[in-house]
Formats: C-alpha cells, structure tokens, sequence
C-alpha cells in the first residue's frame, strides 16, 4: 500500500467520523457568515459612506439598496451561524454575492477589483454547498 493510498484511508475514515460530520458544517457556516456579518457592521457604522457608494454605482434608490443590504448580510449571516432555514438563506447570500460581485466589482483590469469579484463567486460556491447539503448536525434545522 502506497502512502497516497494510506492517506486517502485516513481522510475517508475521519470524513465519516461523527465529530467531523457535525464540527465542520458548523464551522463551515461561521466561516462563510463572518465576512457577511463583518460587511453589514462597516455598512451600518457609516451609512452615509455607504449610500454615497451605492449611488456612485448607479443603483436605483440607494438608501432602498443599502437598507436591503444591511438587512440581507446581518440576518442572513446570523440565520446561517445558527443553522436556521439554512439552504434558503444560504441560497440568498450566494445570489447576494454573484449580484454584488456583478454590481461593485466588475473592474477585472483593477487587481483589488477582480480580487473581490472572484472572492464573492467563491463564496456563492461554498454557500451553494450548503444549499446542497444542508446545515449539518449542529444547527436549527436540525432540531426540527
């Protein structure tokens, strides 16, 4: 048996141990909200600042767009942490992030904008792993 073989063994028996099974979907969904929470404070700690931005893109109703955003990252960030309707609401967040992406990062010659655009589509493509999967074990959705 070759060393790839044995690690392979080990990966596959830890993937199906109940501390993983249950640990690392939640830890996955704090990891995956931290970002939306963090982004919903900074908008509520300048909401000038922030409408200024909204407008400057050439959104429809910027203080309409910043309160939909603020509402979307704060609830659906903690709706996510504590696993409750989690596939709608990650599904929410990862249309929130390809929109975003499309919307404030569409700048591909700008290195920090294309950073940001392909940061968001991998959220969306993590978020959507939770809509594939689910909350996991430790999560609301799991007590009903």
């Amino acid at each position: 048996m070759s060393y790839s073989d044995t690690i392979a063994q080990r990966v596959e028996t830890l993937s199906h141990s109940a501390l993983i099974n249950g640990v690392a979907p939640l830890a996955g969904r704090v990891l995956l909200a931290a970002i939306f929470l963090l982004s919903g404070i900074s908008k509520i700690s300048d909401p000038a600042g922030t409408i200024g931005y909204i407008n400057m893109v050439g959104l429809p109703f910027p203080p309409l767009s910043y309160g939909a955003a603020v509402l979307t990252e704060i609830v659906g960030s903690i709706a996510l942490i504590l696993g409750f309707q989690t596939r709608i609401v990650a599904l929410i967040l990862a249309l929130f992030s390809v929109a975003t992406a499309l919307t404030f990062h569409n700048n591909l010659s700008d290195l920090n904008q294309f950073i940001h655009f392909f940061k968001n589509i991998a959220m969306a493509g993590g978020l959507l792993q939770v809509v594939a999967f689910g909350a996991g074990r430790y999560s609301l959705d799991a007590r009903r």
